[in-house]
């Protein structure tokens, strides 16, 4: 059975597990200006308790190249997106760059990127490519010029990956082209889409931040809020450490 021919399948499944593991799971979008939305369906104490779980998704690895910020930042915000997904260049050229700036410059906020391809071979090249320009410290460049404006009309062709790499300053081109055509990229591809699966991620972009959902290239002051809320909670006394 093919990969696309998976995903669907893979996605149903992806629910239904996180019901069962977190049961609090909502990726409803938040509304400008509210706060992240709360599962409806859950009582506190389970919501917390789901929260609790979402919360060990974040891998705080000092060496992982597709991250930003401090491995102990008190918050940290998984982002789920795809490099064909218009909404997702959205949020990397109007929110993102104020979030680094506000919160990672700070050490409040780490941001860990997650590729989770769902438009095709285009968005899975483009995904591949992006952890190749990693391993050589460029993913950040990467991404931006991977998001820039008029950047996905391209498309995502070898070639214009390469183009991509070259201007995100990628050292090695040979290199990076080995690295998105090996094993490696696509096994780091499957870890990222099952995670995103198995927590019921079906649309992009998609965030969890401190552990809360929000789905949707939602305004800047939603993030703020969500940082605002998780960074109380992480700073709380009895607040488990990580």
């Amino acid at each position: 059975m093919s990969s696309s021919s998976r995903k669907p399948l893979l996605i149903c499944a992806g629910v239904a597990l996180a019901s069962v593991a977190f049961g609090v799971v909502s990726w409803q979008a938040t509304a400008p200006g509210d706060t992240p939305a709360k599962p409806s369906s859950a009582s506190a104490p389970e919501a917390d308790a789901g929260t609790s779980e979402l919360l060990k998704l974040a891998r705080r690895e000092s060496g992982d190249k597709l991250a930003v910020g401090r491995a102990d930042a008190p918050v940290v915000l998984i982002e789920y997106s795809d490099f064909k997904c218009g909404y997702c260049g959205k949020f990397a050229r109007d929110t993102e760059p104020e979030l680094m700036k506000k919160y990672v410059e700070d050490g409040t906020l780490r941001i860990e990127w997650r590729n989770f391809p769902i438009f095709g071979a285009d968005s899975e090249a483009a995904a591949k490519a992006a952890w190749a320009a990693g391993q050589q410290d460029r993913f950040a460049a990467f991404h931006a010029a991977a998001y820039a404006e008029g950047s996905k009309e391209k498309g995502f062709g070898e070639a214009r990956l390469v183009e991509l790499a070259g201007q995100a300053g990628v050292p090695d081109l040979e290199r990076f082209k080995k690295d998105m055509a090996g094993e490696a990229a696509a096994e780091a591809l499957r870890k990222d889409q099952e995670e995103g699966y198995r927590i019921g991620v079906s649309s992009t972009p998609s965030f969890l931040v401190g552990g809360r959902p929000i789905a949707g290239a939602q305004p800047l002051d939603a993030f703020e809020s969500a940082i605002a809320e998780a960074k109380a909670r992480a700073e709380a006394p009895g607040a488990a450490k990580r």
